[in-house]
């Protein structure tokens, strides 16, 4: 969120009832919709912490747009309070199977609507922050495994849309294990971290994203055909640390061995790819480490790229 204030959508067709929420409200940032399509088309592009939905509306009613909330993907986490003057209890009921988290009864009392208001979303914070804990990596602090598989395939999904290319790239440190047992395990953890860093300050482009993936690899995930670009960024960015590596047999400092892919959801299967990634990665290791393979599998070009003492070098397979 770019607001420090909490971000609350009031959905009513009434304007005056609008107002009555808004002034119990003052000091939250407020948002407004007088119809379900517009709180709707509000809800995905902006990220609320609280929606305060009005039951009875023409066109479509408050259940109609709760259902809608919670079958979107952007929208089902955003708590909802239902505001009506209905008290039917099978009509509380429906709402809560639906996924509201409260219901508050005109005339509203601007106290209890406070209360409840903030009660919901400091729930909604906490959740948010477990979330965000359950998926970074401990020691590094970017994301880990389980936030790279469900970025990989909502991404997936958004590429089957569009018909836009992804770039998947695994990536090991060469003779990470000789590191740990030369220079020890608290330095050999501290390597990890800056390589995660530069990782992720490399590629923190919209829905680029850089994940632990399992000891000493990475996974990175790159909107777009930047297959070539994105491999000499990789490398270009550890030979960079200039992290001394005495037992390597690739390099004076730390390097890195990579397998990246270029493909197309039509082209196929997120699982697919990875495995790809990987045999490209095994490849690099085998043919000397410090080095990247490439696969597009859009165009059919294969490379290998490798960092020379100036720059990287091109070497294009057939």
């Amino acid at each position: 969120m770019t607001s420090a204030r909490p971000q609350i959508l009031i959905v009513d067709d009434e304007p005056a009832n609008v107002q009555v929420v808004a002034e119990a409200l003052a000091g939250f940032d407020l948002y407004f919709a007088t119809n379900g399509a517009r709180a709707l088309q509000m809800a995905v592009s902006q990220p609320f912490d609280l929606i305060l939905l009005d039951v009875v509306m023409p066109n479509m009613d408050g259940f109609e747009v709760l259902r809608w909330l919670k079958s979107e993907a952007k929208t089902q986490h955003i708590p909802v309070i239902f505001i009506t003057a209905m008290t039917d209890v099978n009509d509380e009921a429906r709402g809560f199977d639906l996924g509201a988290v409260d219901y508050i009864v005109k005339p509203i009392s601007p106290p209890i609507t406070r209360a409840r208001v903030r009660t919901h979303i400091e729930i909604k914070r906490q959740r948010d922050l477990l979330e965000q804990h359950a998926a970074m990596d401990g020691l590094t602090k970017i994301a880990n495994r389980r936030r790279f598989d469900e970025s990989l395939a909502r991404v997936w999904r958004a590429a089957q849309r569009s018909g836009e290319p992804l770039t998947l790239m695994l990536i090991d440190v060469d003779y990470f294990k000789r590191y740990n047992d030369y220079y020890g395990h608290s330095p050999g953890d501290e390597c990890l971290r800056r390589i995660a860093h530069a990782l992720e300050h490399a590629f923190s482009r919209g829905d680029d994203l850089a994940a632990r993936y399992g000891g000493e690899e990475f996974a990175l995930l790159i909107a777009g055909d930047q297959g070539e670009t994105s491999v000499r960024r990789v490398i270009d960015a550890i030979a960079d640390l200039e992290i001394p590596h005495a037992r390597s047999d690739a390099s004076v400092f730390v390097s890195v061995s990579l397998g990246a892919v270029v493909t197309r959801p039509d082209l196929t299967q997120p699982d697919t790819a990875l495995s790809a990634a990987d045999r490209l990665l095994y490849a690099a290791k085998e043919a000397g480490r410090d080095q990247g393979h490439l696969d597009d599998q859009i165009t059919g070009r294969r490379a290998v790229i490798r960092r020379q003492p100036e720059k990287p070098t091109v070497v294009s397979l057939p």
